[in-house]
């Protein structure tokens, strides 16, 4: 059971803390968010069919109880953007990437993990739906208010190209 786990660790932690650095926006909340849940998952191994999926599920799940929480920690934003080690110019790519993921930090955590599953998971909307333990409405309506906000929040990028419903 141990070597199964530990194979299976080693293969997907870096998927699993990738899709965790992309809710959280935070390396070190992002390998927390990992970490316990391979914890909790290693007591159960045994009895996970799809370990993947469960894993994933409990990152998501964490995530948003942590903002329910009475004891979550508080980000606080800055207006100006520190400046980059060596005085390297930071290319128009880049900038648009923080500034996305400075406005994914902006939305609910319900929002956020919605965005991060149906359109960097590349979830269905039902499949969305399993993960977060709800209905497919209201990940539509998740998705929908959230990418008005997205658009408000970041309008340099070409949002002609994002498909909502299957439309463009």
């Amino acid at each position: 059971m141990e070597d199964e786990f530990s194979a299976f660790v080693a293969e997907r932690a870096h998927a699993l803390l990738r899709t965790a650095y992309a809710l959280t926006g935070d390396r070190h909340a992002a390998e927390d968010l990992v970490q316990s849940a391979l914890a909790k998952a290693f007591a159960r191994w045994r009895r996970i069919e799809e370990p993947e999926p469960y894993l994933r599920r409990m990152i998501y799940h964490d995530f948003v109880s942590a903002w329910r929480s009475p004891r979550r920690r508080n980000e606080v934003s800055v207006p100006v953007l520190p400046d980059r080690a060596g005085g390297r110019p930071v290319d128009a790519d880049t900038e648009l990437r923080l500034l996305l993921r400075d406005a994914l930090r902006q939305l609910p955590p319900r929002q956020r993990a919605v965005v991060i599953l149906r359109y960097f998971e590349d979830l269905t909307v039902d499949e969305t739906a399993e993960v977060l333990a709800c209905r497919p409405g209201t990940v539509a309506s998740q998705a929908s208010r959230a990418l008005t906000k997205l658009r408000q929040l970041v309008p340099q990028l070409d949002w002609s190209n994002d498909l909502v419903g299957g439309r463009p």
